[in-house]
């Protein structure tokens, strides 16, 4: 199978269908996209699913891009990838055009720094081709833990977003987990209504999901804090809660 790019700043197209459609937002992940996109298509290539890698260069401002070029050039025959560009600033902004421009049965996306481990699609897929409509890991879900402890900052603040989360998404433990994938229906209608750009945009996406009648599955997994996450407490924290705040009635 041949590998597949399209320049950072081309119009959103439809990519041809595939089973399966791992989202990947990036900004500055020049570093870090390497061993993630190795691991990524040596996980996938080994399943039967037909599946493609779209990573969404959100403005970067390293070689972000040529870096996925690069990787698509030696492993595209395995599994294809592709870079988009999203030059609206923010997670959410680069998230919700990898979904609205999926022509795959499931779609969804995972963070650059792989935290959740990629394995995770194994129990991803089996809850959706058995008919479920969203699938998220989970950190706080029963059984889920964390490979490493976060400092105790990261700690608190998450504990205080996801009470607040709840309010908003009830009955989902972590709504922050970054690894979130849906059948291309749920996907689409979801992404319609969703206007965050910001982190608060997986709670948005979530509650969209849940007003759509679809029930979010919640796989508990064991994650790998990344001391380079590119989430600010301060710069990101407050605009977040703002943000889910703004989402009680909506």
């Amino acid at each position: 199978m041949t590998a597949s790019t399209t320049g950072p700043t081309a119009l959103p197209t439809r990519r041809p269908a595939a089973d399966l459609e791992v989202i990947i937002p990036a900004y500055n992940e020049a570093a870090r996209l390497p061993r993630t996109l190795e691991a990524t298509v040596a996980f996938l290539a080994a399943q039967p699913w037909d599946a493609r890698i779209v990573v969404v260069d959100n403005g970067s401002v390293d070689d972000t891009a040529g870096v996925v070029r690069a990787v698509a050039a030696r492993l595209g025959h395995a599994v294809p990838i592709d870079v988009i560009g999203c030059t609206r600033a923010g997670k959410g902004a680069a998230v919700r055009r990898g979904l609205a421009t999926s022509s795959a049965r499931f779609v969804g996306f995972f963070d650059a720094d792989l935290s959740t481990p990629v394995e995770t699609l194994t129990a991803a897929m089996y809850h959706l081709q058995a008919g479920a409509g969203a699938v998220i890991a989970s950190r706080h879900a029963p059984g889920a833990g964390f490979a490493e402890p976060q400092p105790l900052g990261r700690r608190l603040g998450g504990a205080a977003f996801r009470a607040l989360s709840r309010s908003v998404v009830p009955g989902v433990h972590d709504s922050q987990c970054g690894f979130k994938f849906f059948t291309r229906e749920v996907a689409a209608q979801a992404v319609r209504e969703c206007r965050l750009d910001g982190f608060a945009f997986d709670v948005e996406l979530l509650r969209r999901v849940q007003q759509a009648g679809t029930t979010i599955v919640e796989v508990p997994v064991t994650w790998t804090d990344d001391a380079r996450s590119t989430f600010h407490p301060l710069r990101d924290g407050i605009p977040s809660f703002r943000a889910v705040l703004s989402l009680r009635g909506a």
